[in-house]
């Protein structure tokens, strides 16, 4: 259905600017944090963390930033600016060594399935008798 469809993308849209602290900074300087309409739909969202809906994020820092939002001394720390800078910093910091050990992963992976490829194949040889000393 066209409605559900609308709503799903909004939420999705919604949800997924909860990422960013400059976003959630300018939220609680508006006051939405002090509304209680606006808290409860915060916590209406959580349903965003089943995996059945979280397959659809782009930016999983979302999640972690709703599950904080349903605390109120976060929503009140989220008037500094400082605050949101402090978090923004961290959220890169975070992607950086995020990005630098998932390469070593990744070609740690690589090499082991190439020395895994090496040894099936030598392994192969000598069951053939393709080897000879």
């Amino acid at each position: 259905d066209t409605g559900n469809r609308l709503r799903f993308q909004l939420e999705l849209e919604f949800v997924q600017c909860l990422a960013n602290p400059n976003y959630l900074n300018f939220l609680a300087q508006r006051g939405y944090f002090k509304d209680k309409a606006f808290v409860n739909y915060l916590k209406y969202l959580l349903y965003w963390k089943e995996p059945e809906y979280a397959k659809y994020l782009k930016y999983p820092q979302c999640l972690h930033m709703l599950e904080l939002l349903q605390y109120e001394h976060f929503r009140k720390e989220l008037v500094n600016a400082q605050c949101a800078k402090f978090i923004d910093e961290q959220q890169i910091l975070h992607w950086q060594h995020y990005s630098r050990k998932r390469m070593r992963l990744q070609q740690a992976l690589a090499e082991q399935q190439q020395q895994n490829n090496t040894s099936s194949l030598l392994h192969a040889r000598m069951l053939t008798g393709l080897v000879f000393e």
